[in-house]
């Protein structure tokens, strides 16, 4: 027996019940209609349309999924009464051609999927029917050509999917009815032509990729992008570019991406990007440029990323990024570079990140300017971890620059120090052009001039004194002659205990060595100290001290203290960054904390329990870091191990938490019953005694009953055989003349039920009373 309509509704809205298919819902076969809007046939082996004669209102379906299946051949009625269809995917077919009236009923058709089948060609007029497509996907195809009336009436066409297909050109006015077309892809064809007119009313256009093509010919004139004045994205990725004419992108002054990755460009012309003024990103990665004009990106002032990487750079113009004052991501990985100059970048305030890794650095003193550019943006906190690891000399390959000081760098054939370009014109340059800064000057900052230690004569050239401490060597760039180079005055290695061998300076008073003399007299109190613009003589002779404190296990302080100003004293306010590494474990463990001037204290977080640490302090003068620093900079810690944590308190499960109020709930209720129960069951048994009478319970003795009559007369008044009026009763007459009634009138009524007292003439009146 089938349940009622009420049962069957909700066994539906449980999804217990499934209703009889009804004629209403007839569907194509093969085919899921789950929904009367859509109609999924994908993937069902179909090989031709299925009919959808059957479907009860096929005006209301608006999609329809006919992808993956063997269907070679469309009919004019193969979409009868679908005038309200949305959205039409025939893609992965086997559809070779489209026949005029195929889509005639689809007026209303706002998204056709054509991709991946085996169209030859576009019938003029095929799509014309469908004014209302908004995207049209012809991709994967063998598209051969494509002729003028292929996209007549798409009028309101947005995106257009034209890529995988065998184009080899492009004819005038190929796209001229498109007037509203926003993307065009046009990659993975074959082309080689654009005529002058082929992106002609396409004003509107914002993207075009016409990537993985071949347009070598087609760029050197820029005619066939004039039409495009509003595009923003153009990818011309692996066409085999060799070379890019004089002005070639002047058309697109709305222009911000442009993609020139992976073709053979070895050359650029120095006006090669004039008018783009607002590209904000450029690739230029997997080219063959060996160097570039030094005036190609001036035009570029809005350029915020640029990729040079994979190419063949070995040098670059120190003002090459001189007027992109935005550039924020450089890429210059895996060329050939060997140096660069410290103002290349020094014009780029908002550079940020920095790739030069896979280059053959030659690490000499033309790294110098680029070494102190990199230290003043990483004390600024301006640029993130730049690596640049040196390839020569042997001696320091594999190491990194941020990692060698000045004594290292002064190798190689530097005509000036003070320079990190060559001081003759390179004939790489041109001549510099005007308002640009010089090719041979560097961006770093030329240290004070060096003055002499007061109060410390100068000994002879060559001559040793023994127990003085000699002048704090100058790393600044400038030329020293042979007497700063010989050993005599290279700086010694510190003793243990932090002692320079032979002498130290303690607060700007050399101190006498041992077995020596003692050392000369001081500078006079009056004399002003000498300033000191190295950052290693800023730690030698001004940093001391350096503790650890209340080492914990995840954190550490760290002070130190600065000599008074009686010691050399710095050009201006120092800056100090530590270094603390896990000692003697792999991996290492580098992290740097940049602090605040004047800071004498610091906390390092982020450690590991019961591991020991290397904790270095070093100075910051001028952007230049000193990153080798003696032992008494250094000092060690052991973090203690991590307490044992506290056992986890007991989950609280509020299931059972739940359950047990329920519980307690349950017996409340089930108490609280239990107890009406026995008052209304106590109730019900007294109120049965007190109807019961006297000797009518088992095993009961007389109980009381106040009125008990006979059956064998009607029933009537309790007063028969006595007056009516009880105001004559005296309750001292006898007791027979008072209860003087017959047997048939009572069966049997106790006198004492009434009274309290006992006294028979009060219960007989109490009778009576009743």
């Amino acid at each position: 027996m089938e349940p009622s309509w009420p049962v069957r509704l909700l066994l539906v809205v449980s999804g217990c019940w499934s209703l009889p298919p009804t004629a209403g819902s007839v569907c194509p076969e093969r085919c899921d209609c789950q929904h009367p809007q859509h109609l999924l046939c994908s993937n069902r082996g179909l090989r031709a349309v299925p009919k959808t004669g059957a479907l009860p209102s096929p005006q209301e379906v608006l999609t329809y999924s006919l992808g993956g299946n063997f269907i070679a051949n469309l009919t004019a009625f193969d979409f009868p009464r679908l005038a309200q269809l949305r959205r039409l995917d025939l893609q992965f077919n086997q559809i070779r051609a489209l026949p005029p009236k195929a889509f005639e009923k689809l007026s209303r058709l706002e998204e056709l999927y054509l991709g991946n089948n085996l169209l030859e060609g576009l019938a003029p007029g095929s799509l014309s029917p469908l004014g209302k497509l908004r995207i049209l996907d012809v991709n994967g195809n063998d598209l051969g050509r494509l002729s003028r009336g292929a996209f007549d009436g798409l009028g309101g066409l947005v995106r257009l999917r034209l890529d995988g297909n065998a184009l080899a050109a492009l004819a005038d006015s190929t796209f001229a009815p498109l007037g509203n077309l926003l993307y065009l892809h046009l990659e993975s064809n074959r082309l080689r032509f654009l005529g002058k007119k082929a992106f002609a009313q396409l004003g509107r256009l914002r993207f075009l990729n016409l990537s993985a093509n071949e347009l070598q010919p087609s760029l050197r004139h820029p005619a066939a992008f004039a039409p495009l004045r509003a595009l923003t994205t153009l990818v011309l990725s692996a066409n085999g570019l060799q070379q890019l004419g004089g002005r070639a992108f002047q058309h697109l002054p709305r222009l911000a991406q442009l993609f020139l990755s992976d073709n053979r460009l070895a050359q650029l012309a120095p006006d090669a990007f004039q008018g783009l003024g607002a590209l904000r990103e450029l690739r230029l990665d997997g080219n063959r440029l060996s160097l570039l004009p030094p005036t190609l990106l001036d035009p570029l002032r809005n350029l915020e990323a640029l990729d040079l990487s994979r190419n063949a750079l070995s040098a670059l113009h120190p003002a090459a990024f001189g007027l992109l004052a935005r550039l924020r991501e450089v890429n210059l990985r895996h060329n050939a570079l060997s140096w660069l100059s410290g103002e290349t970048f020094a014009a780029s305030p908002a550079l940020y990140r920095l790739d030069l890794d896979g280059n053959g650095w030659t690490c000499d003193c033309r790294l110098r300017g680029l070494k102190r550019w990199m230290g003043a943006w990483h004390s600024q906190g301006r640029l993130l971890t730049v690596f640049v690891q040196c390839r020569h000399p042997p001696a320091l390959s594999g190491k990194y620059l941020d990692y060698l000081d000045d004594l290292q760098l002064r190798n190689g054939s530097c005509p000036d120090a003070t320079s990190t370009t060559p001081s003759s014109p390179s004939p790489l340059w041109p001549t510099p052009r005007q308002g640009a800064p010089p090719a041979g000057r560097s961006g770093e900052r030329p240290p004070p001039p060096q003055q002499p230690w007061r109060g410390l004569p100068e000994p002879a050239q060559g001559e040793a004194v023994p127990g003085r401490n000699r002048s704090p060597r100058r790393l600044g760039p400038r030329r020293l002659g042979p007497r700063r180079l010989g050993p005599a005055a290279r700086p010694r290695p510190l003793a243990a205990g932090g002692r320079p061998p032979g002498g130290a300076v303690a607060g700007g008073r050399p101190l006498a060595a041992s077995g020596g003399a003692s050392a000369a007299p001081s500078a006079a109190p009056s004399a002003a100290p000498p300033l000191v613009s190295d950052p290693c003589d800023f730690n030698r002779l001004i940093l001391c001290n350096l503790t650890v404190e209340a080492a914990g296990p995840d954190t550490a302080t760290v002070r130190w203290a600065v000599r008074p100003h009686r010691s050399p004293r710095p050009p201006g306010a120092a800056r100090f960054r530590l270094l603390f590494d896990r000692f003697g474990q792999r991996p290492p463990f580098r992290r740097f904390v940049y602090l605040p001037e004047r800071s004498a204290a610091a906390t390092l977080r982020e450690l590991r329990g019961d591991t020991p640490y290397l904790v270095c302090l070093e100075a910051v003068l001028g952007g230049r870091v000193c990153p080798v620093a003696p032992r008494d900079h250094c000092a060690g810690l052991l973090t203690p191990p991590q307490p044992p944590p506290p056992a986890p308190a007991p989950a609280l499960d509020y299931r059972l938490l739940s359950l047990a109020l329920l519980a307690l709930n349950a017996v409340l209720g089930a108490a609280a019953l239990a107890a009406w129960s026995r008052r209304w069951l106590r109730r019900r048994l007294r109120g049965r005694r007190k109807a019961a009478g006297p000797g009518l319970g088992p095993g009961s003795g007389p109980g009381p009953v106040r009125h008990v009559y006979s059956s064998r007369r009607p029933l009537r008044s309790t007063g028969t055989g006595v007056s009516n009026d009880f105001s004559g009763f005296q309750p001292h007459r006898p007791r027979a003349a008072v209860c003087a009634l017959g047997e048939a009138d009572l069966i049997d009524f106790p006198c004492d039920r009434f009274g309290d007292s006992g006294r028979r003439e009060d219960l007989l009146a109490q009778r009576f009373a009743d």
